[in-house]
Order: structure tokens, then C-alpha cells, then sequence
């Protein structure tokens, strides 16, 4: 069928809301409530907080990388897969399916690009991730190994996802990813760990069976997630945790105070209590820095008998080992002086003084020679001047010793007058002690200053150790009580200090929190609604001959709630029941898969890709040819991958002449496993051109007409092809693609959609294909063109003409590389 015929095809089926379409697809969140959020009338610190919650520079739901098709799955060692098995696809949407009888290998390839995306094999909740059995090959355990090729949107090469293991332990695995000019990294950095849970692009039978026969709330959040309402319900829940534990704080708060001032009222004969109380217990704001200051111990400001107390409790009076050793310097140096009295030293002392005042006398009075001693005249001139200036100087040097004695008892009173000193407050009971104390300052004999300061200073201390001792009782007594209560104050006063701070913040968060939920609620009304559609639609082709209507599909409860459940309505010859209690087990299956399969169609997921393992079984034949076409219509959007023993589905799609692209699988000794591609629409088109150049006596109609035919066919598949990887590979719209080459009308428009991504360029098709190809290849051409004109076309070897094109079809499926 060509790409003309199949446009035609589609123009004469129905294009409402009965079938999916991309068009239909709801656009994706993250860009609906930016839009929602710029226009909402908030205040700007709501909005920070929104944005905040919401990922600013993230895109939920899509993942860094542009959207993800499969090229090839490579086994070895894993399952059924003993030495390296490969899958071959053509990365771009179109139906493949993967055929083989049980036991071939097929469902091990399908868990192989499960697991190799996510590590883990589909199984439901509680149920160990292996299912039972050994996920490991026994002909080949020593070095299981998954390689998936990747073609990524925007990238002109393919990307490669490896996942190898360290131990037989299906979970000790490790995965890279790499991606042409970004290197190697772990998967995880591919981000797609949240695109995976909300959009998994694999359904087993596990999947469906748990659809059929899992928990009502198991049901809910399986189509919640369907629904892609992640990136609001992860906001909501971000800001509404803040929410909760600012809330939380403030009524803690709120409570604890009635009590924290009954405990205060009882110690009101304690200063602290009281100014607590007035700090706490005000009609404004809160005096937190008075209960900081009572929290940390700080002496209250004023005259109270406590800040006494405290005062007493912290007074110090003389070091009396201190005063001791400086009085008895003293004394030693009174002693030394008192040793010395009598002594030549002293009588030098003494004579060099009286010599000194003599000589002074004789500079006052130069003129007189009378001794004032005893009247002797012409006794003082200046001869005796002189001598008696030797004789100071050398009664001084003798006397030393004496001076020396002196000198320490003149440092030794110094010394102790330092030693008495004022603290700032003294207290009431002390002022006497620590009067006489201070006194001592005013004493200048040496040997009474040493008994007075001794005296007072062990007076003063005996009383300075009373005061404290009895101080620290009666604080001790009185703390006692106000212990039990300082822990809670200072408690308290954090979280008043937090509440005060945040009262504005919590106001704000709430409001968010509103807006969000109110958009939330509106959001999944309208995506339920499309996604209700697109399920009616699906489960209209799929139940054939049901007598069963699937009149509404809705989600009752919400994702935090404790009942939540999938609630499914049918009618069966107009009369409303419960779908899951009047359907038979095909019929629960075509529901499931109707469920299941939007998953394929939403906007936010970076998958381009959905693989579906045995989704035929309890089907009669005529849901299958259902599930053909529901599965040809998503398959014009996204690559389907099917994995199937029933020969049914297939056949179904040769039947009813959708194309499909068909892998044999076979498995040999030591699992040995085989993959071949047996048709795809390039190779049905050729096969049947080659079957018809095999048979003689044809009539000739049939080769000028027919033979060329199939061959355009051919031909036209592989454009078709190489459009959408060029177009892939330079990141342009699906839906725009698919948009042109549903108004491609003629060979040539396909021909310069593949080669330039211009249908308009269809008078340049002629020179580009010499110059890729070559000029027979032109002529092949242009001979499959003449086979649709009445006169049809001239094939002198029709087998050699089928191999041409068949050589050129390969080519023309391999574009080339493109920058833009």
C-alpha cells in the first residue's frame, strides 16, 4: 500500500474523538502551568514560592534529552538468551511485531529493554522483582550483558544504553549511557527515572493482569499516573510539607502557652517567673529578648533580692595566699632593716648623711667658715669640701645594704596597698569587712600595715565564703524550681521566634497550596475527560462484537486519600452494571489494553517507543483484528514493539492490509537465539514484485503494470523511512512530519520530503538522486512511475529489475547524515 493509498485510506475513517489522534493530545504540563502561573492573580512572593515547588529550570514529565526511539536490543547472558541475540529496528513510528512460538526467547528480549532502562522486570507490588526464577542464562551466567540502541531526537547518531551485573543478584546491576558529544555517564543522568514512572513505556502481562485483578486504589494510581499530573502533585506536596510544618510549629506554640503560665504563676516570689510572665503573657509582641536574657542566666537589671543574691553568690574576697606571701615579704624586709641598725653599714649610712647636710650647708653659705656643729672657725673651705665629698661617696658605698633594706620595705607596702581593691557592687553584708579592708590603703607604718591587712584581709575573706555559701543555698533552693522551667521557656521561645518569623511565609505557602490544588482538580477533569475518550475510542475497536458499552471511566478520592479507586461504568444492552463484574476475561483483557494504551499518545512523555509483551490472549478473533487497528492508528505516531506467540495478530494485520513489520524469532541448543526479520513494508512490496517476475505466463499487464507497481511501492516505504529519520535526526515536530506527509499526494513530494524535508522541492528530486545514487537510478525510478500511467512501462529482465530496486530501496533507507 503506498503512502497516496494509505493517506486515502485514513481521509475515508472517522477523525472525532473515537480515535486517537496527536493532534488530540492534551499539551504538555509543565508549559500549561507556567502559562497558568504568569497569568494567576498571586503576589510575587507566591509566585516565587510556586515556582520554587514547580522546578523553575525543570521540565517534569520529559526528560534532558530529545524524545527516544528504539533501534536495536542486543542480549547475551540474560533469561532465555544464552550468546548474543540481536533485535533490529527501524527507530521511528510503525508497527513491529515479534513472533515466535513459547519458549523461542521472544518475552526475554521484551524484559531485556525493560530492564535495561529501568533494572527491574515488571511484577506487582509486594512481589519480588524476579518473578521466581532465574533471570540469569544458564548456558551463558558469567557475563549477562543488555545493550540498547537509542535514537534520540535532535541527534545525528545513535545513543547506547549498557547494563551489566556484578553479582547473580538481578538488582546488582550497573547501566551507561552514552550519547554522541556528551561521552559516557550512569543512566540515572539521562534523567528519566520520573518519565519512566509516569509514563512507562512497557506493558507486560504483568501490567494487564494487575489492571484486571489489583487493588481499587492500585487501579487509581495507575491511571493518575497515566494522567501525567505528577509534576503538580510533587509541587503540592512539596509546598505543603512546608505548609504543615510551619502550622505545626505555630500551634505547638499556641498550645503550650496556657500551661508554660500556669508553671510561671507558681514561682511568682521569684523575680525571673514574674518578668517571664509579663515577656510572654503582652497584648503586642513578644518580649523574646527578656526571655533570651533569663534563658541564658544574665542578672536581671534592677535591685531585686535575687539580682542580691546573684551579686552575693559571685563575690570574691582577698587571695589570703597571696596577702600572705606579700605580708611576709614585708616583714622579711623589716627584719633585714632591723639587723642592720647599729651596724657599720648603718653608722656609714648615718655619718655619709650628716656629711651630705654639712656640705649642704657650706653651698648655702660659701663665705663661712664656722663649723654650725661647734663653732670652730676656718674648719669649712674648700679643702674640706673635698674630702668630705670622698668621704660621702665612700661611707655611701658601705651603706648599701642598709639603703637596699629600705628599698624593699618601701616595695612591700607598695605591693600590699595594691592588693586591696574595690569590686563594682559590694554586698549589703559585707560592707563593714570589706570597709576595714580598704581602710589599710591609709597606713603607712610598715609593720602595722602587715598586721592590719592580715587581720582584715582573713576577716574579710571567713566572710566573704559565708555570704557565698549561703547565696548559693538560697539560689540553689529557689533554681531548683526555675530549672524545671527554663528548658521549656527557652523551647518555647524558639518556636514563638520561628512562628513570628514565618507568619508571613505560612500565609503565602497556603495560598500556593490553594491555587495549586484548585488547578490541580481542573487540570485532571480536563485530562480525564481525554483520556476517557481515548479509552471509549480503543475499547470501541477492541470489543467487536461486545454487547457490552463503556459508558465512563473516572477517578474517584485523590492520590493522598485513603479510599481511592478507578471507577468503570458500562451498560450491556442499555442496562448500567459495573465493567469489571459483566465482562468476560477477553473482555476484561481489551479493557485493560484500552486503559493501558493512552499511555502511548501523551505529549509529556520522552518516549517515543511502547513495548507490549502477549497483550492477545483470551481475545477472540475478532478483538484481535481490533487490537490490529488501534494498534496501526498509534503506531502512525509512535514505534510500537509487540511480542506475540498467537499467530492471530498477525494475521490479522496481513488480513486487513495494515502495515507491519514482522521479526521471527527461534531458539537453538545452548539458547541460542535467532532473530529475523520476514517482512516489513519494503519487503512485502519487493516479495511480491519477485513473485511475480518468478511466475510465467502472467498476463503482460502484469509485469508493465503491476510488477513496477509494487515496486514504486517499495520505493516510495523506503522514502517514507529515510523522511523520518532525517527529520528525527534534526529535531523537528512529529506532528508537523506526519502533517506533510499526509498532504504528500505524489511520489515526488515523498522523494523530496526524504531528501531536502521540503515537499515542495519535487522538481529537484531528479538531479539529487543522480547525485546520491546514481543515474540508474533515476531511470528505475522513473520506469515505477510509468507503471501507474495507462501505457504502464517496458521490463525487458524483470528479475534484475526487482533487484535494482530492492538494492536501491537499502540505500535510500540509510540517509545521509544532515546539520540542519
Amino acid at each position: 500500500m503506498t503512502v497516496t493509498e494509505q493517506s486515502q485510506r485514513n481521509a475515508n475513517e472517522p477523525t472525532d474523538s473515537t480515535r486517537p489522534n496527536s493532534a488530540d493530545e492534551p499539551p504538555p504540563l509543565a508549559g500549561l502551568v507556567r502559562t497558568r502561573l504568569s497569568e494567576a492573580a498571586l503576589t510575587e512572593p507566591v509566585k516565587a514560592l510556586l515556582k520554587e515547588a514547580l522546578g523553575e529550570n525543570e521540565t517534569r514529565g520529559t526528560s534532558p534529552v530529545g524524545r527516544v526511539y528504539l533501534g536495536s536490543v542486543a542480549v547475551n547472558g540474560f533469561r532465555g538468551i544464552g550468546p548474543r541475540a540481536r533485535l533490529s529496528l527501524s527507530p521511528r513510528p510503525g508497527v513491529n511485531l515479534v513472533v515466535g512460538r513459547n519458549g523461542s526467547g521472544k518475552s526475554s528480549l521484551a524484559d531485556a529493554i525493560e530492564v535495561g532502562f529501568t533494572g527491574t522486570r515488571a511484577h506487582r507490588p509486594g512481589q519480588d522483582a524476579t518473578r521466581g526464577g532465574h533471570w540469569y542464562n544458564l548456558h551463558n551466567a558469567e557475563s549477562p550483558k543488555i545493550e540498547l540502541k537509542l535514537a534520540i531526537e535532535g541527534d545525528t547518531g545513535n545513543s547506547t544504553l549498557t547494563r551489566t551485573w556484578t553479582s547473580q543478584e538481578l538488582a546488582d546491576s550497573e547501566a551507561t549511557f552514552k550519547r554522541p558529544g556528551h561521552g559516557t555517564v550512569p543512566v540515572a543522568e539521562a534523567g528519566w527515572d520520573t518519565p519512566l514512572a509516569d509514563h512507562r513505556p512497557f506493558l507486560s502481562y504483568t501490567d494487564l493482569d494487575l489492571m484486571l485483578t489489583g487493588k481499587p486504589s492500585e487501579r487509581y494510581d495507575a491511571i493518575a499516573t497515566i494522567l501525567g499530573m505528577e509534576l503538580l502533585s510533587t509541587a503540592t506536596n512539596r509546598l505543603s510539607a512546608r505548609e504543615k510544618a510551619l502550622a505545626a510549629v505555630a500551634k505547638e506554640t499556641r498550645e503550650a502557652l496556657p500551661g508554660l503560665k500556669d508553671a510561671l504563676y507558681a514561682l511568682e516570689d521569684d523575680d525571673r517567673a514574674v518578668q517571664a510572665l509579663l515577656a510572654v503573657d503582652t497584648s503586642g509582641d513578644l518580649d523574646l529578648d527578656t526571655i533570651d536574657a533569663l534563658v541564658a542566666g544574665l542578672p536581671p537589671a534592677d535591685d531585686s533580692r535575687l539580682a542580691e543574691l546573684q551579686i552575693e553568690a559571685g563575690v570574691h574576697g582577698p587571695d589570703l595566699v597571696e596577702v600572705g606571701e606579700a605580708v611576709q615579704r614585708l616583714r622579711i624586709a623589716l627584719a633585714d632593716v632591723e639587723d642592720l641598725h647599729g651596724t657599720n653599714a648603718e653608722n656609714a649610712r648615718l655619718r655619709a648623711d650628716l656629711l651630705e647636710k654639712a656640705l649642704a650647708h657650706a653651698d648655702r653659705h660659701p663665705d663661712d667658715d664656722v663649723c654650725p656643729a661647734c663653732g670652730t672657725e676656718r674648719v669649712l673651705g674648700r679643702e674640706w669640701c673635698d674630702r668630705a665629698s670622698r668621704q660621702v661617696a665612700e661611707l655611701r658605698h658601705e651603706a648599701k645594704t642598709a639603703d637596699d633594706a629600705r628599698a624593699t620595705v618601701r616595695t612591700g607596702k607598695r605591693n600590699l596597698h595594691n592588693l586591696i581593691e574595690n569590686p563594682q557592687r559590694i554586698p549589703v553584708a559585707l560592707a563593714g569587712p570589706w570597709k576595714a579592708w580598704t581602710d589599710c590603703r591609709q597606713i603607712t607604718d610598715p609593720a602595722e600595715l602587715a598586721r592590719s591587712v592580715e587581720e582584715a584581709a582573713t576577716v574579710l575573706a571567713d566572710a566573704c565564703e559565708t555570704v557565698r555559701r549561703h547565696a548559693a543555698q538560697e539560689l540553689e533552693a529557689r533554681d531548683e524550681r526555675w530549672r524545671a522551667l527554663v528548658t521549656r521557656l527557652a523551647a518555647w521561645a524558639d518556636k514563638a521566634r520561628e512562628t513570628e518569623r514565618n507568619k508571613r511565609l505560612l500565609s503565602d505557602l497556603r495560598e500556593a497550596v490553594k491555587w495549586l490544588k484548585d488547578l490541580s482538580t481542573e487540570l485532571r477533569e480536563q485530562r480525564m475527560e481525554r483520556f476517557t475518550d481515548a479509552t471509549q475510542a480503543i475499547w470501541e475497536r477492541l470489543r467487536q462484537e461486545s454487547n457490552v458499552d463503556l459508558t465512563a471511566v473516572s477517578l474517584k478520592g485523590s492520590e493522598k486519600a485513603n479510599v481511592r479507586k478507578l471507577v468503570m461504568a458500562a451498560s450491556v444492552d442499555g442496562q448500567d452494571a459495573p465493567a469489571l463484574e459483566v465482562m468476560s476475561q477477553g473482555e476484561l483483557h481489551s479493557l485493560a489494553l484500552s486503559l493501558f494504551l493512552p499511555t502511548a499518545t501523551t505529549a509529556d512523555s520522552p518516549f517515543g517507543f511502547l513495548v507490549i509483551d502477549d497483550p492477545v490472549q483470551s481475545m477472540d478473533p475478532t478483538k484481535v483484528h481490533g487490537l490490529a487497528q488501534v494498534l496501526d492508528e498509534i503506531g502512525r505516531h509512535r514505534q510500537i514493539v509487540v511480542f506475540t506467540h498467537d499467530p492471530r495478530l498477525q494475521k490479522a494485520f496481513t488480513d486487513q492490509e495494515l502495515p507491519v513489520t514482522v521479526f521471527q524469532v527461534t531458539r537453538g541448543e545452548g539458547s541460542r537465539v535467532k532473530v529475523d526479520c520476514v517482512d516489513d513494508p519494503v519487503a512485502q512490496a519487493i516479495g511480491d514484485a519477485r513473485a511475480i517476475a518468478a511466475t510465467r505466463g502472467l498476463p503482460p499487464e502484469t509485469y508493465s503494470h503491476v510488477l513496477p507497481g509494487l515496486c514504486r511501492i517499495a520505493l516510495e516505504n523506503a522514502f517514507l523511512e529515510a523522511a523520518w529519520i532525517r527529520h528525527h535526526r534534526t529535531g523537528g515536530s512529529e506532528h508537523d512530519l506526519q502533517t506533510a506527509i499526509d498532504s504528500a499526494e505524489r511520489f515526488q513530494e515523498v522523494a523530496a520530503f526524504a531528501l531536502f524535508g521540503d515537499v515542495t522541492r519535487g522538481s529537484d528530486v531528479k538531479e539529487e538522486v543522480r547525485r546520491r545514487y546514481g543515474s540508474p537510478a533515476c531511470s528505475l525510478i522513473q520506469q515505477c512511475q510509468k507503471g501507474a500511467h495507462p501505457d504502464g512501462t517496458s521490463i525487458p529482465n524483470p528479475h534484475r529489475f526487482v533487484t535494482d530496486v530492492e538494492n536501491l530501496a537499502q540505500k535510500i533507507r540509510k540517509p545521509e547524515v544532515v546539520t540542519a
